[in-house]
């Protein structure tokens, strides 16, 4: 039985880390301004390869590094990386105007974010199934719910440190959050549950329906990135708005997926989570069509519609998760770091990807938004695989051969 202490660390955990993640798409304008670093599309879209790669990576390592030196190491080791990355991101401030020197700055910062993701999301979502068995789908979705709190707080805190004239606060805020978070957790023991370390066991053959499961979570990682990444790029570009109203847009998406994972969480009743499931990458649809249709000058319409999309992100992910682990139980921690390694495939997709489609492809921000409209209706028809819940066979009575 986990303690308070245990529970409010990994919880609290899970709101720093999405300060963490949100930090260098918040400060996009930042990124690619001429009074700041000056990249261009595509550099800063290759600024988040490193970060997919990483995460990619050290997701898909995590459950046998769990094996090998503990829950606890791994989860503490992504809070060390996280604090890297911001301590990084720091320092690239004083380089700015450097390029080369800024930019390679940066790319390491980003790699090191990415070892903190893929380290800690996969042990944040173990420990939630972990501490809470009996309500699997609740626990990890509220877990997802203070993700989306960090990120959706982000983009309000670098608005008000660049009103300041030190958008750096940022980083230096999220790296003293992480640092006392490491401290507390220091004197924690944080041991899974004797069912997460039977979880952790590798699988010797990965069943073959576990791949709808992962083409979700990488078209997932496509759709909630476009908005994620790209919202402030495309209200300046596309729609002429100006720096607090591109920042407000990314703070309404990120908002509106925390709202939804709290608001899911707690009506499960009357919407049950198989249901949204269905539904909701059809709401995402929707709102690229809508982003896609606004004209300059449109920017409330704009904040809405990221609003909108941030609604049909918020479940998404953490019930995939949730499904996935409950349907696969004894390799729970192996499918929690492949789903977020899949989706960090999605990520890197997108966040690199849309720069070399403007620059080679001469294709508009707002059309590469539309086109994925086709994206989230793929995972619409994925949701009607992943759902289904195979049927659990018979308990065979005493004494009765099977």
């Amino acid at each position: 039985m986990a303690s308070r202490a245990e529970i409010v660390a990994v919880y609290a955990a899970g709101l720093v880390q999405g300060l963490a993640l949100v930090t260098f798409p918040a400060a996009g304008a930042v990124f690619t301004s001429a009074g700041g670093y000056g990249l261009s599309a595509t550099e800063y879209g290759g600024m988040f390869l490193p970060q997919a790669i990483a995460a990619i990576a050290f997701a898909l390592l995590g459950a046998g590094l769990t094996r090998r030196i503990g829950a606890r190491r791994i989860f503490l080791a992504g809070l060390g990386a996280d604090a890297a990355a911001m301590a990084l991101l720091v320092v690239s401030s004083f380089v700015m105007h450097a390029h080369a020197l800024a930019y390679g700055t940066l790319l390491l910062a980003t790699a090191c974010l990415g070892i903190g993701f893929g380290l800690t999301v996969p042990a944040l979502n173990t420990y939630a199934a972990a501490f809470f068995p009996r309500r699997v789908d609740k626990a990890v979705l509220a877990m997802n719910a203070l993700l989306g709190c960090g990120t959706a707080l982000a983009p309000v805190l670098i608005a008000v440190f660049v009103g300041l004239g030190l958008w750096w606060g940022l980083p230096v805020l999220v790296g003293l959050l992480v640092l006392v978070l490491l401290a507390f957790c220091a004197r924690l023991a944080l041991t899974p549950t004797a069912t997460a370390d039977a979880a952790g066991q590798a699988p010797a053959r990965w069943p073959l329906r576990f791949g709808w499961f992962a083409a979700f979570a990488l078209l997932y990682g496509v759709c909630e990135t476009m908005d994620g990444n790209w919202a402030t790029l495309l209200m300046s570009a596309h729609l002429g708005s100006s720096a607090a109203q591109a920042s407000l847009a990314l703070t309404a998406f990120w908002g509106a997926v925390t709202a939804g994972r709290m608001l899911f969480a707690f009506t499960e009743r009357w919407l049950p989570p198989r249901l949204l499931c269905r539904w909701l990458p059809l709401l995402l649809a929707a709102s690229f069509v809508v982003v896609a249709g606004l004209q300059r000058g449109q920017a409330l319409v704009g904040i809405l519609a990221f609003a909108l999309a941030g609604l049909a992100c918020s479940a998404l992910l953490p019930l995939i998760i949730s499904f996935a682990q409950t349907e696969f139980e004894t390799i729970a921690a192996s499918v929690a770091g492949t789903l977020i390694a899949c989706y960090q495939v999605g990520y890197g997709l997108a966040a690199f990807g849309v720069g070399p489609l403007q620059a080679l492809g001469g294709w508009r921000l707002d059309e590469i938004g539309a086109a994925t409209t086709a994206v989230a209706l793929m995972l619409a028809v994925l949701a009607a695989f992943v759902v289904r819940q195979r049927p659990i066979p018979p308990t065979p009575k005493p004494g009765v051969l099977p």
